[in-house]
């Protein structure tokens, strides 16, 4: 989809991608369940994205779940992250702030696989309700590994046969489940750990700025996200100096 170039957008990034750790460790400093932080998390995310809303930023990607979270946690803990995704993708179809906004959702990785039934219809609703949008673009990337999604890729270019000539950057891009949106050009990671996962979106954040908060998800606030922005804004205006 077209989105502004980044000089339009007054020095914004267009697509910022979120890694929201520290759910669980913000949980335990409080002596609760590890679903009460997701729970937390969850209702933060919907203050930041409103937030992204009104600073103008543009696409928003976050990674809900690897594959790993779903498969390697306490079944306890998996069934109340699903009914947490539940409740909070059935609130979104009806977010005035979504439809308002024009916000297009955008659902990545193998979650069809993954997600139960109830909640597959919930997400795939919310696809329907959006679809036409084109103003804002909201990702969440669900039972999602980047590391899959390269290999996925490469095989895919192969089975098809590709002359060895033929295989561009664009050629890779359009294999990957990030075919349709713009490179990432910032991507924050809370929860004090500087480092990156499961080659989360592994080719789209090649050239991306980086930005790492020692705050837990659930504690990196509005505020917290309109600081990172702006150190994004003067990080732009040094042009490499």
């Amino acid at each position: 989809m077209m989105l502004q170039n980044n000089a339009i957008n007054n020095g914004l990034p267009i697509h910022v991608a979120i890694v929201p750790d520290g759910n669980r460790r913000w949980a335990k400093e409080r002596g609760l369940h590890p679903w009460e932080g997701h729970e937390a998390g969850a209702q933060n995310t919907e203050k930041l994205l409103l937030k992204a809303l009104s600073m103008g930023v543009k696409c928003v990607s976050l990674w809900g779940s690897s594959v790993e979270n779903l498969t390697k946690r306490p079944l306890l803990e998996k069934k109340e992250l699903l009914r947490i995704y539940e409740d909070y993708f059935a609130r979104l179809i009806k977010s005035a702030d979504i439809h308002d906004n024009h916000v297009k959702i955008n659902f990545i990785g193998k979650w069809e696989e993954q997600f139960p039934g109830s909640l597959k219809k919930i997400m795939h609703e919310c696809l329907e309700a959006t679809k036409h949008y084109t103003d804002h673009v909201l990702n969440f990337f669900l039972a999602y590994s980047g590391d899959d999604e390269m290999l996925d890729a490469i095989k895919n270019i192969a089975q098809d046969k590709l002359s060895v000539q033929s295989i561009t950057k664009e050629t890779v891009k359009k294999y990957l489940m990030t075919r349709d949106l713009p490179v990432v050009d910032y991507l924050i990671r809370t929860g004090g750990e500087p480092h990156l996962s499961a080659g989360f979106m592994m080719w789209d954040i090649a050239n991306a700025q980086l930005f790492f908060s020692d705050k837990y998800y659930p504690d990196f606030n509005e505020q917290e996200f309109e600081l990172a922005i702006e150190d994004y804004q003067q990080r732009g205006r040094r042009h490499g100096k």
